[in-house]
């Protein structure tokens, strides 16, 4: 059967980073910019971290937003409801400084726009555990735009995170497309190459591998752009 649609991870993908390094950035300019509202950072760290597995955790009952929310409030109180502009404020103005902490590597896009003019679609499936905006930053960061993917993933619209295999479900039920006619592409061993389980084929972006495992990888399809062009030639 043929391939028709491919899904596209973003961080460490199309979008290059260290998640360390990344990680670190993101929650020094969160911190620094909720501290004059009386946001302790290490209780306001804990509790992200906290939230995230909540959302990584997620049955499907509700969305990753709520799930969020009702982690963080778990936390600091109901109240704390009140200053999710606050939050979305940090994303508007303050997050884009963040993008120091990652590369670019324009090869992303002329990737995908080479794929899209094969013929095939494309959406982007990163893990759903931030909100829109942060997300179409982080698009920006690597050279998108929304309009370049038919779907992209956020905290709002999703029930589930990678890497369980009911999120990458609702991907493909989203796009009304089956798993076998869509190729997963993605640099993180656990949670890209998983979509194998729905029937999906994956493809392993190598650049800025996660390997946490030490799996062997000789078992996917991998390396960088130019072999995922050479493996998508082989699909259609």
């Amino acid at each position: 059967m043929s391939i028709k649609m491919i899904l596209f991870d973003l961080d460490g993908t199309l979008l290059p980073m260290d998640q360390n390094t990344f990680v670190k950035a993101y929650f020094g300019g969160l911190a620094k910019r909720l501290a004059p509202y009386g946001y302790d950072s290490e209780k306001l760290i804990a509790a992200i971290w906290k939230g995230t597995g909540a959302m990584v955790k997620n049955d499907g009952s509700k969305t990753n937003e709520a799930v969020f929310w009702d982690a963080f409030a778990n936390i600091f109180g109901e109240s704390v409801r009140a200053d999710e502009p606050k939050f979305d404020a940090f994303y508007r103005e303050d997050f884009d400084k963040v993008s120091v902490s990652c590369g670019y590597d324009k090869r992303a896009k002329e990737t995908v726009d080479a794929i899209k003019a094969r013929g095939f679609r494309v959406a982007l499936a990163t893990n759903p555990i931030f909100p829109s905006i942060a997300t179409e930053k982080r698009m920006a960061w690597a050279g998108f735009e929304p309009t370049d993917f038919e779907l992209f993933t956020t905290y709002e619209n999703s029930c589930y995170c990678k890497p369980n295999p009911l999120y990458y479900r609702a991907v493909v039920d989203a796009l009304n497309i089956d798993p076998e006619d869509c190729l997963m592409v993605g640099n993180d061993v656990d949670e890209d190459m998983i979509a194998q389980k729905l029937g999906m084929k994956v493809f392993l972006l190598t650049d800025c591998l996660i390997n946490k495992e030490e799996k062997d990888i000789s078992v996917y399809p991998h390396g960088n752009f130019d072999a995922l062009l050479e493996y998508v030639n082989t699909l259609k």
